[in-house]
Order: structure tokens, then sequence, then C-alpha cells
């Protein structure tokens, strides 16, 4: 599991005071980070092997401004060229927010998707988890 502090700004909030659900899924990309070095190190655009095939955020409770935020990151599913990335959001000890992703490896050059194998897949591997082991 990787996992990513965040200090909300005084601009994620919104009118009623509590941070704007818009920033729910930057924030998440945000924490997709150090998932993201597995496949580019360096983080260079130009290398870029990853789409993102859907994004989806549930909203459990109100996010505040002034209260550190932390990301969880983990896998759920590992397939042939996808994987399912289910992230959290938590502050004040409670789950706030839960977002799945779909990412693709994929060779934009190509513009087809690539098999996960060898050490990429092992590393993948490793942040894989059920819903049993995130919650233990």
């Amino acid at each position: 599991m990787f996992i990513t502090p965040l200090e909300p700004a005084f601009h994620d909030t919104d009118a009623l005071g509590h941070i704007n659900n818009t920033r729910l899924p930057a924030w998440f990309e945000q924490g997709r980070t150090e998932l993201f070095r597995l496949f580019t190190p360096d983080l260079d655009p130009r290398k870029w092997r990853l789409i993102l095939a859907r994004l989806d955020v549930e909203f459990l409770a109100e996010l505040h401004y002034g209260a550190r935020v932390e990301i969880r990151t983990w896998l759920t599913r590992l397939g042939k060229s996808s994987f399912t990335v289910t992230q959290e959001a938590w502050q004040h000890g409670r789950c706030c927010a839960r977002g799945h992703t779909v990412m693709v490896h994929y060779d934009h050059g190509e513009k087809r998707a690539r098999p996960i194998e060898g050490e990429l897949r092992a590393a993948l591997e490793e942040h894989l988890q059920t819903p049993a082991e995130v919650e233990a």
C-alpha cells in the first residue's frame, strides 16, 4: 500500500466550507504517483506507459480544510494488461472517500494495450490486496 499525506489548501474548499468534490480525483491521482514510478521511474511524460480507462469516486463523509488528509492506494485487481487501483481519503481517523481507477499498460506509439509481465508484474503484485487485508 502507498500512503500519501496531503495538506488541503484553502482553494480546495467550496462555498459550503468543505473540500470540493472535484478535488478528490486530483488527490487520488497524486496518490498514484509512486505507482506511476513502477512504469515510468522518472515520470517523463514522453515515456508514459499508462492510460486511465475508468474512474469512480464514492463520497462517504465531508473533508475539511485545516487538517491533513491521508490518501491510501493499493491494487485490488491485476489483469493481463490492466489493473484496478483502489484508493481512500482519510481524515481524523475516518474514511471520507473511496475511489476505483482502472489503468491500462499502454503503448502510445502503437495505440494498443501491452501485457504486464516480468518484474513489472512482480512489483505490482506487492501492492495487490484483498479487502480483508486492507481492513486488518
